[in-house]
């Protein structure tokens, strides 16, 4: 009995270390950066983006389905050049590119909410007013965020859909109209990514996204959006920017469906 004992322990801890020994030899997972980057960007080089652009996201998200990212733009003072748009990329995700910003001299920092679909790096890549490219990458812990049920009943969505609301914050100190102030333009749309499960029929909800955003401060084009599947329910998008001086702010939204939303702001600071 104690010599079977003693065998069947041989065997169990041989097994052990074999698959030990397996899953030592295992290779990493594909990083899929590089053919992304080559796609994306037509094969450009890319330099690295350190002292040109910043990203931040939290290590491990809260909640994958609404996982906040800002993006900053930091060049050096008397730099001559501009930052002309910025494209992040969540590389781990379906559809990897959340988003591409056009961005009108001035406008010093974007932040939004993004869907991330398993642990992944991200990467957000300037195209300065010359024609170079730079990126900057972090990484962050989440799983789901692209299958993530709506948070909104379907009918409410419905009943509100395209709702736009703007927000300007007040200077902490009186300003001229040149100092760099802050707004956010939030529109009510599921955004659905086309991987999400309908709790009922059990199919999968159709493809339905804010794809074009643009907003402007008087005739000027301060910020436009390409959005693609990863930017979270109800796109929620605050910016920096250096005011014109403009009377109004308004903005145009179009979604994959064929609408188009329109909302226009009186030029005044709101409550913080």
């Amino acid at each position: 009995m104690r010599k079977t004992f003693g065998m069947i322990c041989a065997v169990g801890l041989a097994l052990c270390l074999g698959a030990g020994a397996l899953m030592a030899a295992a290779p990493e997972p594909d990083d899929p950066w590089p053919d992304l980057a080559r796609d994306i960007f037509k094969g450009r080089p890319l330099a690295d983006g350190t002292g040109v652009l910043a990203i931040e996201m939290p290590y491990r998200a809260e909640d994958a389905a609404i996982v906040p990212v800002t993006l900053r733009t930091v060049l050096p003072a008397g730099e001559t050049r501009a930052v002309k748009t910025i494209t992040l990329v969540i590389d781990q995700n379906p559809s990897p590119v959340a988003a591409t910003f056009t961005v009108a001299p001035g406008v010093s920092m974007i932040s939004t909410r993004v869907r991330v679909n398993s642990y992944t790096n991200v990467h957000a890549v300037a195209e300065l007013s010359d024609g170079s490219l730079y990126v900057v990458q972090t990484y962050v812990k989440a799983s789901g965020g692209c299958s993530a049920p709506a948070a909104k009943d379907t009918q409410e969505a419905k009943a509100n859909l395209g709702l736009m609301r703007f927000r300007q914050f007040a200077a902490p100190t009186p300003a001229a109209a040149s100092t760099t102030r802050e707004a956010q333009i939030m529109i009510r749309h599921p955004n659905n990514s086309g991987l999400q499960m309908d709790q009922i029929t059990h199919l999968y909800v159709p493809l339905f996204i804010v794809s074009g955003l643009r907003v402007f401060e008087g005739d000027q084009l301060l910020l436009s959006m390409d959005g693609g599947i990863s930017i979270s329910e109800d796109p929620n998008i605050r910016f920096a920017y250096r005011s014109n001086g403009a009377a109004a702010f308004r903005a145009e939204a179009s979604d994959t469906d064929g609408h188009v939303f329109r909302g226009e702001w009186p030029a005044k600071p709101s409550e913080m």
